[in-house]
């Protein structure tokens, strides 16, 4: 029987198990990459382990989403981060540098490869045809300590692409947007996509990466596009020709299901507020008028893409009711964007151009006015996350994007009558890594250096026999860990101080729940009570850090998201699945709820008995836990798994 890539990838990897569906495998990891927002808190766990130095062939630490400097906080990050990628042998990208996925996309990924990231687009290299994979960053301090990563091996789901985009007006974005309004938010979850068929030859390796950046918001494990010949032209011009490596799948390979898109079919196309998957056409909406437009980030702000947008304005002027913020993907984009004169087509034009950097993506200034349409070529548009919220956030391609900031309203691109040149791929990209500092030698001499704001990892006590605890929060469906944990310039820079961050816990759901959280702590601690897909959305490890600082003994849900379920479980907070949703109705907030035999059931059937004790009645949930993942919650979470 032929392999798939996966098939491929993985067993090239293995250090245990076998690559059947749901079995427990341990897999070497090439790669781990880190971003400021998360690096922080997975560089303190590395140093708590206690390792003088990474384990894996290749570590980097990038600064690409605290930008704003208001005060001393994000600086001192920054300066800890350099001291410790110096001291524990990773390389450092430092401030300006750029995005991490598109810079890591450039200068690191390869095919045939393992990648993790501390951050949910980490996918991002499965245009380079290489598995790459979102993990919280207590997960990527132990990889880089030199363990295996465990998790179950997903199902493997062939995306065939046939036909080609009617360009230029279609984009790679247009297809993972298709791809949402088919699948939601949810229908990746416990799969890896890979993507196959004569239409892949029609994209380059940036494109794929748009695909595969934005198939985090299906809650997909990672995406994969074949190594080819766009490939090794990506490559070459990057200079790594000698990093390429063919990578297909066999003929016969098998998948667990076959999706089927006609590229020719696609149109562009917009997701809605408030969630990537809430998508029509553009011509549907047409009409409405616009605010803002923001055209960059992680997912469309490569050479290619930026050039486009260069052509479309140039020689147009943005209307006076439109503001327009640019950020490209990375210093070589914007330093080859400004060598060519398409930085000054931009400016002339009448759009602000922000550093290579996150920014508006991450609520990192760029916030919407009041009530405002702002139109973006991003990758999220949760509620509340762009700064603003009551904000109307939409997402489509960067061409549409720059269509709409010279009409000033939402329009079908095809529709506008503009001119736009036809962009393509450079034989020969300008290579100038002088913002990365490479791994030291002789690091003896190193000392990291941590500034006020840095605080130590907190850690959980393990389980006792008995959970007997208040229900803190009752939420619905597709709670996203921007809800948990918001983002933005305000609570950001708490990233390495958890006692401070903890404070901004569900604040935009609640603002009474952290103060009620610490009272609650006292006499047994809290439970949340969640809907489907709970946890959806960023890697961020501080959305299960910062509630069990809090005192939270578990997450009784309907289903979790892949990474925020791993991150609880990291924590030593107990992630448990109603076993009939009825019981879900019944609960409301401030229900004590009492288990038993906490420490039996998670050895043994993992089925447990909870009493409602304000209400008088008993209702049943389970958990399923591996094996490491039983180990590591009975220690009370990987950190102290790992220390023994």
């Amino acid at each position: 029987m032929g392999k798939n890539i996966v098939q491929k990838i993985f067993e090239a990897h293995m250090v245990s198990g076998e690559t059947g569906e749901g079995n427990l495998i341990g897999l070497k990891v090439d790669q781990v990459y880190t971003q400021d927002a998360t690096g922080t808190m997975a560089w303190l766990e590395f140093e708590a382990i206690g390792i003088d130095r990474v384990k894996v062939p290749l570590a980097v630490s990038y600064v690409d989403h605290n930008m704003l400097q208001s005060n001393f906080m994000n600086a001192d990050d920054h300066l800890f981060l350099q001291t410790a990628a110096a001291k524990f042998g990773a390389y450092f990208s430092k401030p300006g540098n750029g995005i991490c996925h598109q810079v890591h996309l450039e200068r690191f990924a390869a095919p045939c490869k393992i990648a993790l990231g501390t951050d949910s687009h980490t996918p991002t290299g499965g245009g380079m045809g290489m598995i790459a994979i979102g993990v919280g960053g207590l997960e990527a301090a132990t990889v880089m300590a030199g363990a295996a990563f465990e998790t179950n091996m997903p199902k493997v789901v062939k995306v065939n692409l046939k036909g080609k985009l009617q360009r230029p007006w279609v984009t790679a974005m247009d297809i993972i947007l298709t791809l949402l309004k088919m699948l939601t938010v949810k229908g990746g979850v416990g799969k890896i996509l890979e993507y196959g068929g004569e239409g892949v030859k029609d994209l380059n390796v940036t494109e794929r990466a748009t695909i595969t950046n934005m198939g985090a918001e299906l809650g997909a494990t990672t995406s994969i596009f074949p190594s080819d010949e766009k490939t090794l032209a990506f490559l070459k011009a990057q200079g790594r020709g000698k990093d390429w490596i063919e990578l297909k799948a066999d003929d016969d390979a098998e998948y667990a299901e076959v999706i089927e898109l006609d590229l020719s079919a696609v149109e562009p196309m917009i997701a809605q507020p408030h969630s990537p998957d809430n998508v029509v056409s553009i011509k549907e909406i047409a009409g409405k008028k616009v605010n803002q437009i923001c055209i960059g980030s992680c997912t469309n702000s490569s050479y290619q893409a930026m050039k486009a947008v260069a052509s479309l304005l140039r020689g147009n002027t943005i209307p006076e009711w439109v503001n327009l913020l640019i950020n490209p993907g990375s210093k070589q984009v914007y330093e080859m964007l400004s060598m060519e004169g398409l930085i000054a087509d931009m400016i002339a034009a009448g759009a602000r151009i922000l550093e290579a950097s996150c920014g508006p993506c991450i609520g990192m200034g760029g916030a919407p006015g009041t009530g405002h349409i702002s139109i973006r070529s991003y990758n999220r548009n949760f509620h509340g996350r762009s700064g603003t919220k009551d904000a109307s956030v939409y997402l489509t391609n960067p061409i549409a994007c720059a269509v709409m900031a010279v009409k000033g309203e939402i329009i079908d691109p095809r529709d506008a009558g503009l001119h736009i040149d036809e962009i393509k791929e450079p034989e020969k990209f300008l290579i100038n890594d002088n913002l990365v500092i490479p791994p030291k030698a002789d690091t003896k001499d190193v000392k990291i250096i941590k500034g006020p704001n840095i605080k130590e990892v907190p850690v959980k006590e393990p389980f006792k026999k008995i959970i007997d605890a208040e229900v803190l929060l009752k939420l619905g469906n597709n709670i996203t860990t921007d809800d948990i944990m918001p983002a933005g310039s305000k609570v950001l820079p708490y990233r390495s101080n958890i006692p401070a961050i903890s404070e901004f816990v569900f604040e935009n759901i609640d603002r009474t729940f952290s103060k009620r959280a610490m009272e609650a702590k006292e006499s047994g601690g809290g439970i949340i009570i969640g809907g489907e897909n709970y946890g959806q959305g960023s890697s961020r490890e501080h959305a299960a850090i910062a509630p069990m600082y809090l005192g939270l003994q578990a997450v009784i849900a309907k289903s979790f998201a892949r990474i925020h379920r791993a991150n609880l479980i990291n924590f030593g907070v107990l992630p448990l699945l109603f076993k009939s949703e009825s019981d879900y109705e019944k609960i409301e907030q401030g229900d004590r709820l009492l288990i038993r035999g906490v420490i039996d059931a998670i050895k043994g059937g993992q089925d447990f008995k909870i009493e409602n004790l304000t209400k008088h009645y008993t209702f049943e949930v389970t958990s399923n836990l591996n094996d490491r993942e039983k180990e590591l919650i009975l220690k009370g979470g990987l950190l102290q798994y790992v220390r023994g």
